[in-house]
């Protein structure tokens, strides 16, 4: 399998996964692009999100507590501007140039923009290896989709499985890539 979709409870690592991943691959000469999503603290309090380019380490802020103009999730503001702009032009350019696409997360903040549902069914929908993060219980065509293709794995990261499962997706990805190369 060349999609990989990593689930679990908040707080358990998927990000941290992800890092993993994407680390160890570069590591052994691959391009990985793609997206992170991250927390913006202030005081020790969190703030918003930001999303990360993996392959140039350049930010956008995702959500906020405030100074957006965006829909509502929970407290935060999402900037559907910077998914439709900066998370697109990533993953676009991921699925372009890199060995490897990452996508974290795949969760209701993202799901408010269509520029973005779209480039995650060009990423489905393409031959190119695809990582990423879905939100534990939320329900969405895109992600009704998702858990329904039997050719797409999904895994459940908990306490349990986070130390292994890094290097098993990358034993994984790592069999996929060396057929295509």
């Amino acid at each position: 399998m060349n999609k990989i979709f990593v689930t679990g409870r908040p707080g358990v690592g998927k990000t941290t996964l992800i890092f993993k991943v994407s680390n160890e691959l570069k590591a052994r000469g691959l391009n990985v692009g793609g997206i992170v999503t991250l927390e913006v603290r202030s005081g020790g309090v969190r703030v918003g999100f930001k999303i990360v380019d993996i392959q140039s380490g350049a930010e956008a802020r995702l959500a906020s507590v405030s100074s957006a103009v965006g829909p509502r999730v929970g407290k935060y503001l999402v900037h559907v501007e910077n998914l439709d702009a900066f998370a697109v032009t990533s993953i676009l350019r991921a699925l372009e140039q890199c060995d490897l696409v990452v996508v974290d997360e795949i969760g209701p903040m993202e799901l408010k923009s269509q520029k973005f549902i779209d480039a995650v069914r060009k990423a489905l929908a393409s031959e190119k290896p695809l990582l990423a993060t879905l939100h534990y219980k939320l329900k969405h065509p895109l992600l009704d989709y998702i858990r329904s293709r039997r050719d797409f794995e999904i895994v459940e990261l908990t306490p349990l499985n986070r130390d292994v499962l890094p290097s098993t997706i990358v034993e994984k990805f790592l069999k996929v890539l060396r057929k295509t190369t």
